[in-house]
């Protein structure tokens, strides 16, 4: 890729009947009917007066239609995925915050969308059909337009989550998606002859960056399965026989939940590698699933707004640092201190960013633009530090960070050592009020099944490895760790959830 390319581009590069998109039935889109199908849809949206910066929001179920929409939407204007599980209020607020020109969806599964649209600030009607997809348009169709979006454009709008505020806009650049891709399959040494098994969402960066575009970006093949399911999960392998698949830890857990019974089928599956992103990894999860697949692991470092990856850890016989998020790929990356000014190595601060895939800000939000750039970098809201090689390690989020009478605390140093427990599937570390101290510490935990445990006796086994201020005070057990929809635990927000407090 050159830094003038776009989505379009990135369907040049797969050739003839080399499979691109593989369904969960078996079916399969090569290359050039991928690319036929992209442009029919793209010509269909252009004849509706669909350009390059309009907005088609797309409200479709993960697998080959999903994606196949999503390319001919950045190959024709801005694409603007939404989950399609959202209520008919969430719908009315993202329709209207996005000014969506056009919605891309199916008749049966969106009637939430569908009836928002009607009753948007410009109402949407029905417009046509194009194959099993539904057409509904703003306004009046204007004049057809035959330019397609340049690399400076706007190809993809999400939204950030908005667990403490609005949700912002992220506008992200062709060229921006394009080099992301590229890096992306760099960083994995991806070639044609991979498989992706996508199993996140398509309305998310992960999925959309690691999962579709950067093995599309090489002429790799994409299975797009409908989304994550850990009871299809070791069947999918069989069948699919995916090179990687990337998910979010998460996820990666409830693959390790279920492994006991599918070793065998782990150990054949002959993947090149398992990724994981969009939260921190634990090291005991990372060494299970190395064993599991009895192949490596590597952790990224990535969000929206840098258009998914910052960093990774490189592929053998590179060096992948336990307990790092890897090196920068593509993107320069320094440690802040709160006043701006780099710090030096070993010193925590606020990981920032600034490169050609970084947003250059938030859409129509000076405020949060004024709070997240200073001098050009980009503050990630997590705090970490680099060590002599540039290796990058995360201690938390900043908004997550627990302040025990004036003591920070990160959340994942303990989610690590419960994770360590024979007993313990999965953690969560999070704050509650306390009257004297301002907050103190409480985790949500998962058993394996079978294990017993009592609350004391993991405490008194943190104690072996953690000061005592850090061992939470309360610890609960639960059947299923709060996420959110796409797989990430939920810390912020989880003591008043639980009904807990001082």
């Amino acid at each position: 890729m050159t830094d003038d390319s776009t989505v379009r581009d990135l369907l040049a590069v797969g050739t003839g009947g080399d499979p691109a998109i593989i369904g969960p039935d078996g079916s399969i889109l090569d290359y050039d009917a991928l690319r036929h199908e992209v442009d029919r849809l793209a010509n269909r949206l252009r004849e509706l007066g669909v350009g390059p910066g309009d907005r088609i929001a797309i409200v479709l179920p993960n697998g080959p239609e999903m994606a196949t929409a999503f390319l001919a939407a950045a190959a024709t204007g801005c694409a603007a995925p939404l989950n399609p599980k959202y209520r008919e209020n969430e719908f009315r607020f993202y329709l209207d915050d996005l000014d969506a020109r056009v919605i891309i969806s199916r008749a049966e599964g969106a009637e939430a969308a569908l009836a928002a649209a009607s009753e948007s600030t410009q109402p949407m009607t029905l417009v046509g059909q194009f194959g099993d997809l539904t057409l509904v348009a703003a306004g009046d169709a204007a004049d057809q337009r035959s330019e397609a979006p340049g690399p400076d454009d706007v190809g993809l709008v999400l939204h950030t989550s908005g667990t403490t505020s609005r949700p912002k806009i992220v506008p992200l650049l062709q060229r921006g998606l394009a080099r992301s891709a590229a890096n992306i399959a760099a960083s994995l040494s991806l070639t044609s002859r991979d498989r992706s098994m996508n199993v996140m969402p398509l309305f998310h960066i992960h999925g959309l960056m690691a999962g579709l575009l950067a093995p599309l970006s090489v002429g790799a093949s994409v299975a797009c399965t409908e989304g994550f399911d850990a009871f299809k999960f070791f069947p999918q392998l069989r069948t699919i026989e995916p090179t990687y698949y990337t998910a979010v830890p998460t996820m990666h857990q409830m693959v390790i939940a279920r492994s006991a019974k599918h070793g065998e089928a782990a150990a054949a599956a002959g993947l090149r590698f398992v990724r994981s992103s969009s939260a921190s990894l634990p090291g005991p999860v990372l060494e299970k699933l190395e064993g599991l697949f009895d192949a490596p692991v590597i952790e990224a470092y990535g969000m929206t707004e840098a258009t998914h990856q910052m960093c990774a850890n490189p592929l053998p016989p590179g060096v992948a640092k336990p307990g790092s998020v890897g090196i920068p790929t593509g993107i320069e990356l320094a440690i802040l201190h709160d006043d701006g000014h780099p710090l030096p190595t070993g010193d925590r601060g606020e990981v920032s960013i600034k490169g050609q895939t970084v947003v250059k800000g938030y859409e129509n939000n000076p405020e949060a633009n004024t709070t997240a750039f200073t001098a050009g970098w980009f503050r990630t809201g997590d705090q970490g530090y680099l060590d002599a090689d540039g290796y990058l390690f995360l201690t938390g989020r900043l908004k997550e960070q627990i302040n025990r009478g004036g003591e920070k605390i990160s959340p994942l140093e303990i989610d690590e050592a419960l994770l360590r427990h024979d007993a313990v599937a999965q953690a969560v570390t999070f704050a509650v009020p306390h009257e004297k101290l301002g907050e103190d510490i409480a985790a949500a935990v998962v058993l394996i099944e079978g294990a017993t445990v009592t609350d004391r006796e993991l405490r008194d086994s943190l104690s072996e490895s953690l000061a005592a201020f850090k061992v939470p005070r309360q610890i609960v057990f639960l059947n299923e760790l709060p996420k959110g929809v796409t797989g990430k635990l939920q810390r912020i927000g989880l003591a008043e959830r639980l009904g807990l407090g001082s």
